[in-house]
């Protein structure tokens, strides 16, 4: 501020004349002067009204801009009613995004960004939209209340997220008071308490089934098609196999190297990649946009997680995908457990074997996860067994 003078008012001619930082004198055809205040608003530019020159100084001109800068900076539309101070920009999305936006430089991979934006955009579709300084216990309650006992995991890790983006609308001072999806003293009391082992057991298909569940993947092969029986062959997780990218890839050396950071333990993980997900990978290479291997409908951004969901038979879960690949290993081979277990990207034995635990056993797996894929190709029991004879 400070480019006009009180004589440059007071000979001001028709026309705008700018004091810096949004504050203008704004002069019309018939001589009559008023200040105004420039500023930006969802992403628009308007003005507010500071009143006549008649009835208020440039100096009291600043000071109303230097109030009204401060309104916009909390969230305040100027000349808005306390009643009405929520801006429309606001929303529980709104906030949602701009907590996504400040946390995301500091998360391992840009898929655990779109899986929190995901579950969000998901599930709490009922209050997107809604004023953030306007959700209550009766909104958080029900988008939660279907979920707490039909799917755990979710639900618990989508309470905590909501919780996430109401304090940071509170931290904004767009809302006040107590935090309705807070679990401690408040939801604690108003749901019930969720069985831990349902928490952490996802649906499976039973191994004896997913032949045929392959087979019907086959009926397309749309890129979630083809993601999905990459994700079965190589026994891997939705969000390893979503954010896959092409410098992981070897095809020469038939292997997929999952770096530390989009890795649930932080652990870099080698996977040796049976043949037919070789095929399908130059399938994918022949079709590449970007620099993902299985891209999202969005140009370049990764599939959600729902689009591999929805291919699977009701009540069952991607994850538990894994649990058939253990359990066929169990019932179908005689592979050692450690080997088998590094297969899931488990890690196995206390402290001290780990220190000395060098090799990741790849080549071992390498039988093992051609084996499992045969198997899932249709190949018969006994070709399995036969492949798998002896202790690995």
């Amino acid at each position: 501020m400070g480019k006009l003078s009180a004589r440059t008012v007071a000979t001001a001619k028709p026309g705008q004349y700018g004091d810096g930082q949004g504050l203008e004198l704004v002069v019309s055809e018939t001589g009559a002067k008023k200040w105004v205040y420039r500023y930006t608003w969802n992403g628009s530019r308007t003005t507010a009204g500071l009143g006549s020159v008649s009835t208020t100084t440039l100096a009291r001109a600043r000071e109303k801009a230097q109030a009204a800068r401060a309104s916009v900076a909390k969230g305040i539309k100027p000349g808005t009613t306390k009643r009405a101070q929520q801006p429309a920009g606001h929303s529980f999305g709104n906030v949602a995004d701009l907590l996504i936006a400040a946390k995301e430089p500091g998360w391992r991979s840009v898929m655990h960004g779109a899986q929190y934006r995901v579950t969000l955009e998901t599930y709490c579709a009922p209050i997107w939209d809604k004023p953030i300084g306007e959700i209550d216990v009766a909104d958080v309650l029900r988008i939660l209340t279907p979920l707490w006992q039909r799917i755990p995991e979710t639900a618990s890790r989508l309470r905590g997220r909501i919780e996430n983006v109401l304090d940071y609308g509170k931290a904004r001072n767009w809302r006040s008071g107590e935090n309705p999806a807070q679990w401690k003293g408040g939801l604690a009391h108003l749901l019930p308490k969720q069985s831990k082992l349902a928490r952490y057991h996802f649906a499976a298909l039973p191994y004896a089934d997913v032949p045929a569940f392959v087979e019907s993947l086959h009926i397309e092969d749309t890129t979630a098609r083809l993601a999905l029986e990459f994700l079965v062959l190589c026994a891997a997780r939705s969000a390893e196999v979503r954010g896959a990218v092409w410098s992981e890839i070897d095809l020469d050396a038939a292997t997929w190297i999952v770096p530390s950071h989009r890795m649930k333990a932080a652990i870099e993980h080698r996977i040796a990649l049976p043949t037919r997900a070789i095929e399908i990978l130059r399938i994918m290479g022949g079709r590449r946009c970007n620099d993902l291997v299985f891209p999202g409908a969005r140009r370049g951004r990764p599939m959600v997680p729902r689009t591999l969901q929805q291919l699977l038979p009701a009540g069952m879960t991607v994850h538990g995908l894994r649990s058939s690949f253990r359990d066929w290993c169990a019932d179908q081979t005689s592979f050692a457990h450690e080997v088998i277990e590094q297969c899931l990207a488990h890690r196995t034995g206390n402290a001290a074997e780990l220190a000395y635990k060098r090799s990741d056993l790849l080549e071992r797996r390498r039988q093992l996860m051609q084996s499992w894929a045969d198997f899932c190709g249709g190949s018969t029991a006994e070709n399995v067994v036969s492949i798998t004879a002896g202790k690995r």
